[in-house]
């Protein structure tokens, strides 16, 4: 499996003095992720939590909302690439796997959506929808309505939420030696961190905890508040509606569309989260502030 960082020479330049150094960079690597066979989606990723990268997705697709519905996830053995053996030496001579193609095979009478090229998806580390044939591709309705899970209807304070960045930040590991990468995490409403996920997209790290959420049969996430690095694209809204999370908080801007969809679905979308300065844009009424109207 790839590595999740590697090391690089760099020039590094401090009040006009070079010095020459090895540096820390994250990895990222194409992945390939296949249905039954066939070729659906490939991504930027940062290697580690594949199979719950590829699980997250088709929730976010709308493919799975069930761990029933999930038969397993493998390591295509045929994504190879050329053996380094030199001639003579002990060797397969028929390439290595490079852990960048998974394929992900349902379970018993879980329809399979037709794969065609309007719905191939190509998405890179810094948008998630490239390739999508319209917006309304990815409007796919929800198996999990909000405040309809466990744990629903939720309320957070805005005491908790301003404790959330920090609590994010505390726990990127590989940020913290690299610098350059994206985190998801997921919380309780009263601020517990159950778990986060790192990658060079931040939608790559939310389908992860996504995905090992599923695994585990906890989905819907109807008592979590999903935290995101950055800002908050129509496409993180939709994976967090998707997952049955009500409440998705960025430090920074959302998107105006993720905003429609808020409106739309419910979900409460916070902004701006620094501090404790927020703008709540959708879904105040989970936002528990003494005086507020709602």
């Amino acid at each position: 499996m790839g590595r999740v960082t590697e090391r690089r020479r760099v020039i590094r330049i401090r009040d006009g003095v070079a010095s020459t150094r090895p540096d820390t960079l994250v990895a990222e690597e194409p992945m390939e992720i296949r249905l039954g066979g066939k070729p659906l989606a490939i991504t930027m990723r940062t290697p580690g939590d594949d199979f719950a990268l590829a699980a997250g997705f088709l929730v976010s697709e709308g493919v799975l909302a069930r761990a029933d519905e999930l038969a397993h996830i493998v390591y295509c053995a045929g994504a190879t690439t050329p053996d380094p053996s030199p001639a003579g030496e002990a060797g397969s001579g028929e390439g290595m796997n490079s852990y960048n193609v998974v394929d992900v095979r349902l379970a018993d009478g879980v329809p399979v959506p037709d794969i065609t090229l309007e719905r191939n998806v190509y998405t890179t580390s810094s948008c998630g929808l490239c390739g999508k044939a319209s917006l309304d591709a990815v409007r796919t309705r929800t198996r999990w309505p909000l405040d309809a899970g466990p744990g629903a209807p939720v309320r957070v304070t805005p005491a908790t939420l301003a404790a959330l960045p920090d609590r994010l930040r505390a726990a990127q590991r590989v940020f913290e030696r690299t610098g350059g990468l994206h985190a998801a995490a997921l919380f309780t409403v009263d601020g517990d961190l159950l778990d986060i996920r790192e990658d060079v997209g931040r939608h790559n790290a939310v389908d992860k905890i996504i995905g090992r959420a599923l695994q585990e049969g906890r989905l819907p996430l109807s008592s979590c508040v999903l935290m995101v690095s950055g800002r908050a694209s129509f496409e993180l809204a939709q994976k967090a509606v998707m997952a049955g999370i009500p409440v998705l908080a960025a430090v920074s801007a959302p998107s105006s569309l993720a905003v429609d969809l808020a409106a739309e679905t419910g979900l409460t979308l916070i902004g701006f989260l620094r501090g404790s300065s927020m703008n709540v844009y959708a879904g105040e009424h989970r936002v528990a502030v003494p005086g507020a109207a709602g």
